[in-house]
């Protein structure tokens, strides 16, 4: 890191944490954050659902809500990243302050329940900013919809000629009954109806499925078998944790989803887990608590084919995804991988 980005973090740091976080976002849609764009090299890129990566690593959705900077972002090094949540309808989500930095932890909270600009502003906003790497789409869905498939399906229509990937989220804490999709019989349902319409359109943009930590072994089993029977594309696991095992910041009651530090090894383990489901059949996104070089590695070991991070940019910047690229490339030439591919699932358990 920087002096640079070192000063403009603990000034960042002094601020509200939403506040903050908009504030950095405009730096970096300025062009504040530089770079020269991903890092990647012959051990680093990958393909994951038929898309070509220039590296594994990727930023998670929710850094980059509205899509205004997602060209700014992939030149910082990472190779790929996912904006949105993104809803049919503006939103915006639940009451503030709902945002919590957890320092001692390394871990944030939140409760945004998707607030967006909604799909046409942020559509408007890829549309002119689209870089030249991989992007994704989260779909999201608004509270008051009765039928959240309905949302779903108008967010990838809308978005299909646009993306690389949309990842149907049934997995964020913070808007009720949607974790209730990860159910099997509703689950099975809507991933039905979300493939069929991707399938009725001229492109067929791969459909990625997000899923929470906080699963049983067989509800983890459910969700890999009907990702497989529904031929979903890929699997990111996972997403924030109503678990607070462990902490310490006087934060650690607030309500909401937990990311970062303490994630890290209870999302591994689900990750692990569907990796022994899914046998290779559908590729795995590790995502939660990945800071390090070490950290991305342990992913791949345990089953992932690229991973994702979020809150360790809070404390860490964004150039810290070039700095894992860079990072996990050396390690893999230290543990004698030609590539990251070969890495997969090799941790020894």
């Amino acid at each position: 890191m920087s002096m640079i980005e070192r000063l403009s973090l603990a000034v960042l740091h002094r601020f509200d944490p939403e506040r903050a976080h908009g504030l950095a976002m405009k730096a970096l849609a300025a062009g504040l954050a530089g770079g020269n764009g991903p890092v990647t090299s012959a051990r680093l890129a990958s393909t994951i659902a038929g898309i070509d990566l220039p590296n594994p690593i990727g930023a998670a959705a929710g850094f980059d809500k509205n899509a205004v900077a997602a060209d700014k972002l992939m030149r910082t090094g990472f190779g790929f990243c996912e904006v949105g949540a993104v809803t049919p309808r503006p939103q915006d989500g639940n009451p503030k302050p709902r945002l919590f930095r957890l320092t001692e932890d390394r871990a944030a909270i939140n409760r945004f329940g998707f607030n967006n600009d909604g799909m046409a502003v942020i559509h408007a906003n890829l549309m002119a900013r689209r870089p030249g790497g991989v992007v994704g789409v989260n779909l999201g869905a608004n509270k008051d919809t009765g039928d959240k498939a309905d949302d779903y399906i108008a967010v990838l229509t809308r978005f299909q000629d646009l993306v690389d990937f949309a990842t149907v989220n049934v997995s964020s804490p913070n808007t009720e009954k949607l974790r209730d999709l990860q159910g099997r019989a509703a689950l099975d349902a809507l991933l039905e109806r979300v493939i069929e319409a991707r399938d009725a359109q001229q492109r067929r943009v791969p459909v990625f499925l997000k899923i929470a930590p906080d699963l049983t072994p067989g509800e983890i089993a459910d969700i890999a078998e009907v990702a497989v029977e529904r031929g979903v594309d890929a699997i990111v696991a996972t997403n924030t944790t109503l678990a607070r095992d462990g902490l310490r910041s006087r934060h650690a009651g607030q309500a909401g989803g937990m990311s970062g530090a303490p994630l890290f090894d209870r999302s591994t383990a689900v990750l692990r887990s569907l990796y022994g489901h899914v046998q290779g059949r559908v590729p795995l996104i590790g995502a939660g608590g990945v800071a390090t070089p070490d950290q991305a590695l342990a992913k791949i070991r345990a089953g992932a084919s690229a991973v994702q991070l979020y809150t360790a940019m809070v404390y860490e910047g964004v150039s810290l995804g070039g700095r894992l690229a860079d990072g996990l490339d050396r390690l893999l030439s230290a543990g004698g991988f030609a590539n990251v591919a070969d890495a997969v699932g090799t941790e020894e358990i």
